[in-house]
């Protein structure tokens, strides 16, 4: 859609929250956590225009990492209910939440069942290990809101005459990384120091 985020170049700009690029991170992040599995799912809304090139993104992280990813999808409050009974039969060794606004309203009933079936997720924010999640990985709220407020800004500029093209496309700059060890602990699972390390914060 534009040239480079620096200097876009066209009739475009705007603000990304980097769900793309995050999705392969978390991938990532959960294969050191669970370094023994060879299945890590991906959970996705079906009815999100995001999730095809999510998808794509995910797919080539998991292949470079030799890794099995079977798609699930949920767009209801039933079909995540539906999904986490079938993840049973996959037998898979992780789950990754894809970043989605449906999935973040209905953050406990995800993080619920995914303890109660022993799956070991990640998310796309502390929000979730706020509630029982695994680990959680993005921009934290604070830098979310601030994006819509620099927006606004945007906007503003483009109505006094600002031109898109040079108004460079904005990105966070910083994450959060926070793990749950009570849920760890009762997954069984030891959390690497390489991830505690990096760890924004740790629940205990």
């Amino acid at each position: 859609m534009v040239a480079s985020l620096a200097r876009p170049g066209g009739n475009i700009t705007g603000f990304s929250n980097m769900s793309l690029e995050l999705t392969a991170k978390r991938l990532e992040l959960l294969s050191e956590l669970v370094p023994e599995a060879q299945v890590i799912a991906l959970l996705v809304n079906p009815t999100s225009a995001y999730t095809p090139p999510m998808i794509r993104v995910t797919q080539e992280a998991a292949r470079v990492r030799g890794l099995e990813l079977p798609i699930v999808k949920a767009s209801s409050e039933r079909e995540i209910d539906t999904v986490f009974a079938a993840l049973v039969q996959l037998h898979p060794g992780g789950l990754v939440v894809a970043a989605d606004p449906f999935f973040y309203s209905r953050r406990e009933q995800v993080a619920g069942l995914a303890s109660r079936h022993a799956v070991p997720a990640i998310y796309d924010g502390r929000e979730y290990a706020d509630v029982g999640g695994l680990i959680g990985y993005g921009p934290s709220f604070a830098i979310l809101a601030d994006l819509d407020r620099q927006a606004g800004i945007y906007a503003g500029s483009i109505l006094k005459g600002a031109t898109p093209a040079d108004l460079p496309v904005q990105q966070p700059t910083t994450f959060e990384l926070v793990v749950n060890l009570k849920t760890a602990e009762a997954l069984n699972l030891t959390v690497p120091p390489s991830i505690l390390a990096r760890a924004t914060e740790v629940i205990e």
